[in-house]
């Protein structure tokens, strides 16, 4: 049941992003990857949307109170933060949002 919650939330997070070319979910250790082309930007895991940020667009989830990834208690990517629930309510605003972790600094391809 629970990985059916969890594809359940990917597949709603790629339907709220359906307005992005390009867009495409991976499966991947347990959660999901986002592309944009061969950008990767963001990360659907345990119900949670979190969003490569850099210097310039990590202030924003920090000054919303959002955490980086914790993969697991001895990990944390401090690149990636979740994604604030309203903002992946508004499909325009979650797309913008996208949009910047894709063209985030140092990004990975």
């Amino acid at each position: 049941m629970a990985n059916t919650r969890r594809d359940s939330f990917a597949a709603f997070v790629l339907d709220q992003l359906a307005a992005l070319p390009g867009l495409e979910g991976r499966r991947m250790f347990g959660g999901h990857g986002l592309y944009l082309g061969d950008v990767f930007f963001g990360i659907v895991h345990d119900g949670r949307l979190y969003f490569r940020t850099d210097d310039g667009s990590r202030a924003e989830y920090l000054a919303r109170g959002m955490k980086p990834f914790r993969p697991n208690p001895r990990q944390t990517l401090k690149n990636y933060f979740e994604v604030p629930p309203d903002v992946i309510e508004q499909p325009p605003l979650l797309c913008a949002w996208a949009r910047r972790a894709a063209e985030a600094k140092g990004i990975n391809k």
